[in-house]
């Protein structure tokens, strides 16, 4: 990997073709959510801000990370039951297709819930 991303293009094209297709499918489910987000790299991985962070994402060896903060991880405790979840974190294996219906789902929880916050002073 690049030592230095700065715009989620790079991170993607970084990876190999498979990879970049499956980061791709999540990049476009939250863009078709919240199209006005901004796209940035937190923490050396694709992320997602409006109001302040929304969701991240990143690749792996064996799974896509998907990063909703804990209150997407709990909201979705049930649909997530099925993967292997973090206290802020689930995986999507790399064997398995993208949840995007569920990824939307929680995009939009995570987009009510930031824009129900005071805005973020920049």
């Amino acid at each position: 990997m690049n030592t230095q991303i700065n715009t989620i293009d790079e991170y993607i094209a970084d990876f190999p073709e498979n990879i970049q297709l499956k980061l791709e499918q999540v990049r476009e489910a939250i863009k078709k959510v919240v199209p006005e987000a901004e796209e940035t790299i937190k923490y050396g991985m694709p992320t997602f801000t409006l109001n302040g962070n929304l969701v991240y994402f990143a690749a792996f060896k064996n799974h896509i990370g998907f990063y909703p903060v804990p209150t997407g991880i709990e909201a979705f405790k049930k649909e997530f039951s099925v993967y292997k979840t973090g206290k802020g974190s689930v995986q999507f294996p790399l064997d398995q297709p993208m949840p995007l219906d569920l990824i939307t789902k929680v995009v939009q929880f995570r987009v009510e819930e930031n824009l129900s916050k005071p805005k973020k002073k920049k």
